[in-house]
């Protein structure tokens, strides 16, 4: 079997992954240090003989035995809730953890992809979002820590690819859902179904004319894994381009979900993106990729997935502590 090692393997793509790459018969190393992710979404696997996990810091120096022939480098905080909580380590994610994984591709001649994000656009000046667009990125911002950080990962994968040849992939991820993620993950989807299967009103920010796409996240893991077995080395959107306001989907949300609370309206966020939709060309033509999933089929397995929590699940706000991870 071919053997693959999986960074954030307990994180919401990162599980999905895990599955993804062992239906394909390639056997997974997890990694994993858990200040994000959860052993909750990799418990199913742990009977499996094909996977094993490693809880480590991809930021201190990693030493995996035999052979590899993929690395998915997924360890990141990704939402904003996680990443303004412990900058530091959002950023030493990107650029130590990011620069252990691709010297680990170089020393076992592995094949590795990395995990961008449309963040990497920022505020964007061109609608949508071309691989070839540069981004409009406030550096000293408060999201600066995770957009500057996937930038640098972009650049760094780049210099191994070119000046030590390493066989190299960049995905940049647009808004992604689905089952196993964090109901209080700071998202817009679990903030919503989360608001209102507790009875309450569905906070937006600013007038909720802001846009965004989403992709369901069986269609992204098909994505990432086609981008994975291609042969194109530089970066490519995967995303679903069916744009929707903020607004419009906190309509859908209560219509979903069978509730009547109210919309109400909060400041914008600083820095928050405007737009954010995928050109997803390069996808359909160089991996023969497009979304397969709707936006109402999958916000409804999604909403069953949150629906199935606890009712203490529901009521429980997270008091994540970072205090290990202060620099």
């Amino acid at each position: 079997m071919k053997r693959a090692l999986v960074t954030g393997a307990a994180g919401f793509l990162g599980s999905h992954l895990c599955d993804k790459l062992l239906a394909n018969n390639i056997a997974v190393i997890g990694m994993d240090n858990l200040i994000t992710g959860s052993m909750s979404n990799i418990a199913h696997l742990q009977e499996n003989i094909n996977f094993s996990f490693v809880n480590h810091d991809v930021c201190e120096y990693i030493d995996i035995d035999g052979e590899l022939d993929f690395i998915l480098h997924f360890a990141s905080p990704a939402s904003p809730i996680d990443y303004l909580k412990i900058p530091i380590q959002t950023l030493k994610v990107g650029a130590l953890g990011t620069h252990n994984v691709l010297g680990l591709a170089r020393a076992k001649n592995a094949r590795i992809l990395v995990a961008s994000t449309s963040e990497i656009y920022g505020d964007p000046l061109i609608h949508p979002q071309t691989e070839d667009y540069f981004g409009n990125v406030n550096t000293i911002g408060p999201r600066g820590v995770y957009d500057e950080a996937k930038r640098y990962l972009e650049s760094i994968t780049m210099a191994y690819h070119r000046y030590h040849g390493v066989d190299t992939r960049i995905v940049r991820i647009f808004n992604t859902y689905g089952p196993r993620m964090r109901l209080n993950d700071g998202r817009v989807i679990p903030a919503f179904m989360g608001q209102a299967l507790r009875g309450e009103d569905l906070t937006v920010f600013g007038d909720g004319s802001q846009t965004r796409s989403f992709c369901f996240v069986d269609d992204e893991i098909e994505g990432i894994y086609r981008l994975l077995m291609s042969d194109y080395h530089l970066p490519v959107n995967i995303g679903n381009p069916d744009e929707i306001t903020i607004l419009d989907f906190a309509k859908e949300i209560i219509h979903l979900t069978g509730t009547d609370q109210k919309i109400v309206f909060k400041p914008l966020p600083k820095n928050d993106p405007l737009q954010r939709k995928p050109d997803i060309t390069k996808a359909i033509e160089i991996i023969k990729w497009q979304p397969q999933v709707g936006r109402s089929e999958g916000m409804k397995k999604t909403f069953a997935y949150f629906n199935s929590l606890s009712q203490k699940e529901l009521k429980k706000v997270e008091h994540r502590e970072f205090s290990s991870f202060k620099n």
